[in-house]
């Protein structure tokens, strides 16, 4: 057999189609103007997100190394948390939906779980602690909360229905982990036909190896990937700015 050797080809040659269909830009900031987008931020509860409590109550059984902990709430602390909600203020500011996925049962004992939940022992019981969204970027008003019991929220809730029937085309996503539920929502939204824009900074997982690989196959595949600050820029010009257009004109 003749050994493999790899040919002098871009790194995705696929790269200029999608770009051009799948993660479309343009398209991308339209929708953003005609109010068309969300933003989700995902699993930012006691559960995974908080030091002592839930998978990291007792931190030697979390199956996280320590310094992988240390990574994980630092990059929480530093960076995620103000980005998350200093985007979820931008899109209250714009009167733009705010929608908050976490992981919850629908019953105590949590027999409603996923089976892949119950294997990893994984329960977020109503009205307990970890279910509880962390303070800091925890839901205001009327906005919208979507329970689920699985990595993916478009295959374990009603998401999708609920988006169509407020017009969302486009959705914008924050969260933990990168490499599981984040990426799992990125892919299943892009899948079922919405344009997507991840925040790199706005999301966070148990090692930097790890948030890398994920962004790096979701980048301009599944994602429009950008920075917290690019995605409020965006905000700030589309929704508030010059650029702005109201719902008469995007009618027209």
């Amino acid at each position: 057999m003749m050994p493999f050797t790899p040919m002098s080809t871009p790194e995705d040659p696929l790269k200029s189609a999608y770009l051009a269909h799948v993660i479309d830009q343009k398209r991308q900031l339209e929708l953003l103007a005609q109010h068309n987008v969300a933003l989700l931020c995902i699993d930012m509860q006691y559960l995974d997100a908080a030091d002592g409590h839930g998978i990291f109550a007792n931190p030697e059984m979390s199956g996280v190394s320590s310094a992988g902990r240390r990574y994980y709430f630092s990059s929480l602390k530093e960076w995620v948390l103000p980005n998350v909600r200093a985007l979820q203020d931008a899109f209250r500011d714009a009167d733009l939906e705010v929608i908050h996925v976490r992981i919850q049962s629908l019953t105590m004992d949590g027999r409603d779980r996923s089976a892949g939940h119950r294997r990893l022992n994984i329960l977020a019981a109503p009205g307990s602690k970890e279910a509880e969204f962390l303070p800091e970027i925890a839901p205001q008003g009327d906005e919208i909360i979507i329970n689920k019991t699985a990595s993916g929220v478009f295959s374990s809730t009603n998401l999708n229905y609920i988006l169509k029937n407020m017009g969302i085309q486009s959705l914008f996503v924050t969260g933990v982990y990168t490499n599981e539920c984040v990426d799992t929502t990125i892919r299943d939204a892009c899948d079922l036909g919405y344009f997507v824009t991840m925040i790199e900074d706005a999301c966070t997982t148990v090692t930097p190896e790890l948030h890398e690989a994920s962004v790096k196959t979701l980048r301009d595949r599944y994602a429009r990937v950008v920075e917290a600050d690019q995605a409020l820029a965006e905000i700030r010009q589309r929704v508030t700015g010059p650029h702005a257009i109201d719902e008469s004109e995007s009618a027209a």
